[in-house]
C-alpha cells in the first residue's frame, strides 16, 4: 500500500481477530516508529511491545477508553524522556508512524492516550519503566475484525487557507 492510500484509509480499529502477530512484524512497525521526525534528532522515545495476554488485560483495565487492548495481539507503550524539550511532538510523530506502518501491513491499530494519565505510575511500575521516562501513548495492534466507516471530516476547502487565515 502506498503512503497516500495509508493516510487516507487508516481508521481506528477496536475489534481484533484472535490471531498472534509475529515478532518480526511488530519489530518492523517499531522500526518505522523510530524513524519518525524528531526535534534536533533527540529521539527521546522508547517502545515497549506487550504481547502477554494477562499484561494486556491489566493495561486495558487501567485505561478509561482502551478496554479493547485486552483483545489486541499487542499493545505498544510509547514512552519518552521526561526532560526532552519536544516530547509531545516527537512521541506523537512516532505514534503516528506506528499507526501508518500498521495500516500499510494490513494491521488494525488504535491510539489510546497515556501522557500524564492517572494510570501512568501503576503502568510504569508494572512494566519497570524508570522514573526519568514518561508514558506517552498506548497503541493497540491486531488483525482487524471490523471495517469502520470513515468519520465525516471537514473538507480541504474548509481547513485550507492561502497566505493568511
Amino acid at each position: 500500500m502506498d503512503a497516500l492510500e495509508a493516510l487516507k484509509t487508516r481508521r481506528s480499529i477496536r475489534a481484533y481477530k484472535k490471531k498472534k502477530m509475529p515478532k518480526n512484524v511488530l519489530a518492523g512497525i517499531i522500526d518505522c516508529a523510530r524513524l519518525a521526525p524528531t526535534a534536533n534528532n533527540r529521539q527521546p522515545w522508547e517502545f515497549i511491545v506487550v504481547t502477554g495476554k494477562e499484561t494486556r488485560k491489566k493495561i486495558a483495565d487501567m485505561t478509561t477508553y482502551g478496554k479493547f487492548i485486552a483483545n489486541a495481539a499487542a499493545c505498544v507503550v510509547v514512552c519518552g524522556k521526561k526532560d526532552a524539550d519536544y516530547i509531545r511532538e516527537d512521541c506523537s510523530a512516532a505514534t503516528e508512524n506506528i499507526l501508518l506502518a500498521a495500516k500499510a501491513l494490513g494491521i488494525g491499530s488504535c491510539w489510546v492516550a497515556g501522557y500524564q494519565k492517572a494510570f501512568e505510575d501503576e503502568l510504569k511500575g508494572m512494566l519497570g519503566i524508570p522514573g526519568s521516562i514518561a508514558v506517552f501513548s498506548l497503541v493497540a495492534l491486531g488483525y482487524p475484525d471490523e471495517q469502520p466507516e470513515p468519520h465525516n471530516k471537514r473538507s480541504v476547502e474548509e481547513v485550507l487557507h492561502w497566505e493568511k487565515f
